[in-house]
């Protein structure tokens, strides 16, 4: 089983998908800590999305290969992307099911508002799931990028909706 968490900045994917780990033993893949880890000593002094994108795609293409050797030998994975856009979701439900992996969609539900709030305090608590300082500027950049799920969606990805 591969489990996709969805949402926008500041919903609670990561702690969300701690939760799920414990529960399912599962393998947890974050794109931040892989970005982090990899990628932050050598970024850009100014924000360059098509630096990011690119990197974000090889941290992807490598989470994905990660999550299908765990799925060979039984182990649950949770892909804590984000997934931002119906696209993406669809791609890799897609990369799942023709690897014959189950998938579901845990699509974290919470306001712009709230999500704002929890960033502003994440960014100041730097507690255990801060990787980064996530500007405002930042946070609505991706806002622009963000597709919720729609029921269909939901439907056909076996979601279930977390309205945290």
């Amino acid at each position: 089983m591969i489990h996709l968490i969805c949402g926008s900045t500041g919903a609670g994917k990561t702690t969300y998908a701690g939760r799920l780990r414990e529960q399912f033993g599962a393998l947890h893949l974050s794109i931040d800590d892989w970005m982090v880890t990899l990628f932050a000593p050598d970024k850009p002094a100014r924000p360059d999305w098509p630096w990011i994108e690119e990197r974000a795609g090889r941290c992807e293409r490598q989470i994905l290969a990660t999550a299908l050797q765990a799925g060979r030998v039984g182990m649950p994975s949770i892909l804590d992307f984000g997934l931002q856009r119906a696209d993406q979701r669809r791609r890799i439900a897609e990369w799942a099911a023709a690897a014959g992996l189950a998938v579901r969609l845990h699509f974290l539900d919470v306001d712009a508002d709230e999500r704002w709030r929890r960033v502003e305090q994440r960014n100041e608590e730097q507690g255990e799931t801060f990787r980064l300082e996530v500007t405002r500027p930042m946070f609505d950049f991706i806002e622009t990028m963000w597709q919720p799920p729609t029921a269909d969606e939901m439907s056909v990805l076996n979601g279930v909706r977390i309205a945290v």
